[in-house]
């Protein structure tokens, strides 16, 4: 076996990106250290790794944000190297600071690099100079409405204001008439300020159906960048992906070759080390630039299912100054669902405990996953629980297989996103290929007359069990559980209720 790029890691970050990193760490010989808050004492990441350090109280402010903390915890242990995985630290240029500062290895670009791409008006003058046309826009001088109005004329409605320093669909307002701007406007900068601590927005002209494609970029040390083909995005909801699929049905070979030549000239302009993701909106036989995240990607899985490589094991050795593997030759098609703890029809939170679980296996199924029995599902975290991948020869042959994966999948004791991801599948739409970022407003997700059938027998159920165990009041006595009428269904065997039911 050769030598591991890092003697011991940490890992800044929970859940199952945690896991996804530690597995693969420990895969290339590399004793691992997790963190965790107190409201993750009994999570599975810090059960995996070789050693954990708790490191505060459950907001992520007092916790998974504390760079000081972290960076003293790698310190403590003998760290190396931190990987941040995704979300929190992973797009924090301070972050990336300190650890260079602490004499360890940030396992991503450079600090400058993450800056740049970071501040969305940087990224798209520099896209501009490597010959990677953005959407057109006015980038300044749209701190008033008269300001905001007259761009807005000569861009031509609709238009789309964007925070500056956003992402992950934060700080975004969609203005289809001027009666819309000053509202607008002032929704923008007060969302892009609690999110970001910047209420700087810019005007992009709002284009119409359009599909979202990205690019997976790697980058060395020594100035090589390199494609891992492109992905499909578009099924979205307020600007958060919940499925994705590699390759997109809307390029051909050629259009392919383009946008992923685009995407590295982009990532040599920036001097890009490590994983990244060029996206872009896709209309009418023309690419747009829309942002880089300088980061690993909640959907890298589909993109290592069709090249069979480990992204994270790639990020590992060119942190260590290894060159960047060439890619190998892609194959099949993937899909990927994310499942979040939502309600499927108000997309609100859904908290609970994880009462019942049965997940999905066979050819080609990958499930990457924090879940157990008895997880708590808490208010402090993003609502994803998993990503469920599956690889086939062909699309359709995906689609199937995603289809039988979410129908084997049971989650018994809070609901899930996973009737919508069902819905989006079966749909003409979404099988013939030809759809964009507004397939969720168009498709059928309507309960059926079994769901209409099951709901009324849940209720009734619960009437009676309430009664039965004299639960006819609220009780908030210490240890009380609450159980919902959906999970007293799931515990009947052989109803299958819950939000895996199809």
């Amino acid at each position: 076996m050769d030598r591991p790029p890092f003697r011991r890691i940490l890992v800044a970050n929970r859940g199952e990106i945690a896991l996804r990193v530690l597995r693969s760490a420990r895969e290339m010989g590399m004793e691992t250290v997790a963190v965790f808050s107190t409201a993750d004492r009994n999570a599975l990441h810090p059960r995996r790794a070789d050693r954990a350090v708790s490191i505060g109280d459950p907001e992520p402010a007092a916790s998974y944000l504390r760079i000081d903390r972290i960076i003293q915890a790698a310190k403590d242990q003998g760290c190396e190297a931190i990987h941040p995985g995704y979300g929190f630290l992973a797009e924090n240029a301070n972050f990336a600071r300190a650890c260079a500062e602490a004499g360890i290895t940030f396992v991503g670009p450079s600090p400058e690099a993450i800056e740049l791409m970071g501040d969305k008006l940087r990224a798209r003058k520099t896209a501009m100079e490597a010959r990677v046309d953005p959407v057109p826009g006015v980038m300044q001088g749209l701190g008033d409405v008269q300001a905001l109005s007259k761009s807005a004329k000569e861009l031509g409605y609709p238009v789309m204001l964007k925070a500056s320093a956003g992402g992950g669909g934060k700080g975004i307002r969609i203005i289809t008439q001027e009666s819309e701007l000053a509202e607008g406007l002032s929704l923008a900068q007060a969302e892009a300020m609690g999110a970001f601590g910047d209420d700087t927005v810019y005007l992009e002209k709002f284009v119409s159906k359009p599909r979202h494609v990205e690019v997976q970029i790697m980058g060395d040390q020594h100035g090589r960048v390199v494609a891992y083909g492109e992905r499909e995005c578009s099924v979205q909801r307020r600007h958060q992906k919940l499925v994705e699929e590699s390759p997109s049905p809307a390029l051909d070979a050629e259009l392919r070759a383009e946008v992923c030549k685009s995407a590295v000239r982009l990532g040599e302009a920036v001097n890009y080390v490590g994983a990244g993701t060029v996206e872009y909106l896709y209309s009418q036989g023309k690419f747009y630039f829309l942002e880089m995240n300088t980061r690993l990607q909640v959907e890298h899985p589909i993109t290592e299912m069709r090249f069979g490589v480990d992204l994270v094991q790639e990020q590992f050795r060119v942190a260590a100054g290894e060159a960047v593997s060439e890619p190998p030759e892609p194959r099949g098609h993937a899909i990927e669902v994310r499942i979040n703890a939502e309600d499927p029809e108000t997309f609100f939170p859904s908290l609970g405990v994880i009462q019942r679980l049965i997940l999905p296996g066979g050819t080609g199924v990958r499930m990457d996953s924090c879940l157990y029995r008895g997880l708590e599902v808490s208010p402090y975290y993003d609502s994803m629980l998993a990503k469920l991948v599956v690889h086939a020869a062909d699309r359709e042959g995906a689609i199937a297989r995603m289809l039988r994966a979410l129908g084997e999948l049971r989650i018994v004791g809070v609901e899930s996103t996973v009737p919508i991801a069902v819905s989006t599948l079966e749909s003409e739409e979404f099988c013939s290929g030809d759809y964009d970022t507004g397939i969720l407003e168009r498709i059928d997700r309507s309960p059926g007359e079994d769901l209409v059938e099951v709901a009324s027998l849940a209720a009734a159920l619960n009437g009676y069990l309430r009664t039965e165990t004299g639960d006819v009041g609220r009780d908030d006595s210490p240890g009380r559980e609450e159980i919902s009428p959906w999970t007293r269904l799931g515990r009947i065997e052989g109803l299958g209720a819950g939000g895996g039911g199809r």
